[in-house]
């Protein structure tokens, strides 16, 4: 489960410029191919519907422990662009536990056209974690946290955080 909320706050006037908006989201096994995660905006919608008022570009997830033990997953994002071109469009992503980091991902989304829907799948080669810390993480939820930067042509446009929780009674 997860609380997400895909509005339009940006870092900058560079966001406004170029007008990304995410709509869809989805996370898969790629060993196994099943869905473990998926959200869309409703149609016609400018927000995703969160259950936290106060949610920006934050997200929430619930995952099972067993999926501290995954090897590969697939992250597939669409997203609309504006009426200006984006070059170089680049997302950095870092993963902490109680502030250590655990991975760091660079993922490139090139350049997109003006007016157009895009769906790009990053995927994601996991850390294999040791028993020990696969069960602090399990005993510490929300300890586990990310920060995924979006940049256009180098600068900074986007910020987006979440928490995690590796919780038993989660679905998967």
């Amino acid at each position: 489960s997860c609380l997400i909320s895909l509005g339009s706050s940006g870092i900058n006037a560079e966001y406004g410029v170029h007008k990304i908006d995410f709509t869809k989201f989805k996370i898969r096994d790629m060993d196994s191919s099943v869905v473990l995660f998926e959200i869309a905006k409703p149609q016609g919608s400018t927000e995703i519907l969160s259950s936290d008022p106060n949610a920006g570009r934050y997200v929430r997830y619930e995952f099972p422990p067993e999926f501290l033990k995954l090897r590969q997953i697939g992250a597939t994002v669409e997203f609309t662009i504006g009426e200006k071109p984006i070059n170089n469009f680049r997302m950095i992503e870092r993963h902490y536990f109680k502030d250590q980091i655990i991975k760091s991902f660079d993922f490139d989304f090139g350049f997109c056209i003006p007016n157009s829907i895009n769906t790009c799948e990053h995927i994601y080669d996991l850390p294999s974690l040791s028993p020990e810390l696969i069960n602090d993480m399990v005993q510490n939820p929300f300890l586990t946290k990310s920060d995924s930067f979006y940049f256009v042509e180098g600068r900074l446009v986007m910020h987006n955080k979440a928490d995690y929780a590796y919780k038993y009674n989660a679905s998967m």
